[in-house]
């Protein structure tokens, strides 16, 4: 019993198939390549699928707490026949996968691979803020209250 503790101890927490090279699987009838829009939690996600529908989708318990999956990713996805607007994830390609499908005629010419090309909605809803580095400001100086102004309160 001992030995056995020891050995699953010993692989808490590493990640075998990061390094590890695996057949390029391409989509069959049924299945499409999409790519991840929105995390929604409770193993859910939007993904905008390269046929131009935007969709659904629920990540498989094979896949859940297993292989994390980010906004931008590639995924293939699995099609409902009874409901267009959902669909199940299968698997998460990895940008030199997502790469070769793209080589291959695969994904489209305009599909964007690399995580950093993926806005992550950072714009603050167009709110602008003015920076003050000089520490003068364009406001009028009445509209200012002074420390020195305050008295005790």
């Amino acid at each position: 019993k001992q030995w056995y503790q020891r050995r699953v101890r010993g692989r808490r927490g590493k990640n075998e198939n990061e390094s590890e090279k695996r057949e390029l699987v391409f989509k069959e009838h049924g299945q499409e390549y999409a790519q991840v829009l929105k995390l929604l939690g409770n193993g859910r996600l939007e993904a905008q699928c390269f046929d131009g529908v935007k969709r659904l989708c629920h990540i498989r318990g094979k896949l859940r707490k297993k292989v994390w999956i980010n906004q931008g990713d590639i995924i293939l996805i699995g099609l409902r026949d009874y409901q267009d607007s959902k669909a199940d994830v299968i698997q998460k390609y990895n940008p030199d996968e997502a790469r070769n499908l793209k080589a291959y005629k695969e994904l489209p010419e305009t599909a964007k691979i690399n995580d950093a090309q993926i806005d992550d909605d950072n714009d603050l809803d167009g709110i602008e803020f003015q920076d003050d580095i000089d520490g003068e400001s364009d406001e009028p100086d009445d509209d200012r209250i002074m420390l020195d102004d305050i008295d005790d309160i």
